[in-house]
């Protein structure tokens, strides 16, 4: 089990690490109607069809778990290069998402026929621990990004502010971030890409920021053993292969899927996120 783990009991309460009990059942704050999404975004995934036929197909959370395996390779809500079709219209309109916007990616396909679900809390600690697929994780954080209350957002984050998973959101892939990351971007940002996450009160935005300060100047890196000294030879001083590069944020590139799945992996059928 990942850190800021809760277990369930089927009643929907079990005590966590601390002895808290957590309900089941999850609030929606802002607009329930939109997930608090862009509207120009909603209006592509709704009328897209892989929304309204392939995902309609997908009754269950295991379905869509292993839609989200095998189909979900960034977490852009628009798929690489197709913003230049804004404007198209006729035989375009029954092309998936094409439209003022371009083609809406199938993770924001995804993360709405999530939320038409309606996820219990077990249901998405489920997803954000899973262990089969970073995207399966990040769709989980960006679930409750977009419909928790803003004051409850650092008790789900907290825990995973130094998950070390890789992860390439970026349509088109180029630059490769961590699980921890891209948590601590979604508490400390608004601008996802081309779209943004719902506002943060002032309030808390600013005692989520002097959390996320607080627990840096605190943290300790591990202790690992040291190298003897090297007398014949000059340290090499390359850089990293995954680095970003300096003054670019991470945001700014990051993707690439999830290659050649594993044909023998089953269906998830891990009852315990039920």
């Amino acid at each position: 089990m990942k850190a800021g783990a809760y277990e369930y009991d089927d009643d929907g309460e079990k005590g966590g690490a601390g002895g808290n009990k957590k309900a089941n059942g999850l609030p929606v704050w802002g607009n329930e109607k939109t997930m608090n999404l862009n509207p120009l975004i909603l209006t592509n995934i709704q009328s897209s069809q892989y929304f309204k036929v392939n995902l309609y197909q997908l009754k269950t959370y295991h379905e869509v778990i292993d839609e989200i395996y095998y189909n979900v390779s960034h977490l852009e809500p628009w798929e690489k290069g197709s913003r230049k079709t804004s404007g198209q219209t006729g035989m375009c309109g029954g092309v998936r998402g094409v439209g003022a916007g371009g083609i809406v990616s199938t993770a924001f396909c995804i993360l709405y026929k999530l939320y038409t679900l309606r996820l219990t809390r077990k249901q998405v600690v489920g997803l954000l621990n899973h262990a089969d697929s970073p995207y399966i994780r990040g769709l989980g954080f960006m679930y409750i990004r977009y419909t928790q209350p803003p004051a409850d957002l650092w008790d789900w984050f907290e825990g995973y502010l130094d998950d070390e998973e890789e992860i390439d959101v970026r349509a088109g892939g180029g630059q490769t971030t961590s699980v921890g990351q891209m948590v601590r971007h979604m508490l400390s940002k608004l601008d996802w890409y081309s779209t943004l996450f719902p506002r943060i009160p002032v309030p808390i935005q600013k005692d989520l920021e002097k959390k996320l300060a607080g627990r840096d100047a605190t943290w300790q890196p591990p202790q690992t053993p040291q190298a003897p000294p090297q007398t014949n030879a000059t340290a090499p001083n390359a850089q990293a292969p995954n680095a970003a590069a300096p003054g670019k944020d991470w945001y700014g590139g990051g993707s690439g899927g999830r290659q050649d799945p594993d044909p023998n992996r089953d269906s998830v059928t891990n009852k315990g996120y039920e």
